[in-house]
């Protein structure tokens, strides 16, 4: 755990043009996976994680569910990125937050090598208000939808087992 468990209530409402959609999803998933910006990377780490499903950029609602669904937030670690994942935590941690299990955060890389240092201070801030935070590298195969769990980087690996052993 890097983060608050739970939210954290006392925090007031975002504004509503800062806050994600909430959507009506159908049928089950061990975990929702929410893309925070366009670009974000659901689909992606959608096909690494057995089991889960995109959310197409919205906060999943389960109607008649036992348990709220759990959910794992992923932005790009540009700051577009970064700053639409601080918009979504607050939110999480506001007045009316989403009813969800929020696992954490995975912030993937925007770009291959290392990232400039005013943008892992951000992240690093960002990241402290999720119970967990994860950082992918670049995997250039993404870009062109080729995602294949056998041929990822350690970090991303290490990121699967994780949050494997975080599943039901």
């Amino acid at each position: 755990m890097t983060g608050p468990a739970a939210p954290q209530r006392g925090i007031p409402e975002p504004d509503v043009a800062d806050r994600l959609p909430r959507r009506y999803v159908t049928g089950s998933a061990a975990l929702w996976i929410v893309g925070v910006n366009g670009g974000a990377g659901e689909n992606a780490v959608t096909r690494l994680i057995d089991g889960s499903r995109p959310t197409e950029h919205a906060w999943p609602v389960v109607e008649g569910a036992e348990m709220p669904p759990r959910v794992l937030l992923v932005c790009r670690s540009n700051v577009n990125g970064l700053e639409s994942a601080r918009r979504a935590l607050i939110e999480w941690t506001s007045l009316q937050p989403p009813e969800v299990e929020l696992l954490g955060l995975a912030v993937l890389a925007d770009a291959p090598g290392k990232l400039p240092k005013p943008l892992r201070d951000l992240a690093t801030i960002v990241g402290g208000g999720a119970p967990r935070l994860w950082h992918l590298p670049w995997v250039e195969a993404w870009r062109t939808g080729t995602v294949d769990a056998d041929l990822v980087p350690q970090e991303t690996r290490k990121f699967i087992t994780d949050i494997n052993s975080l599943l039901p």
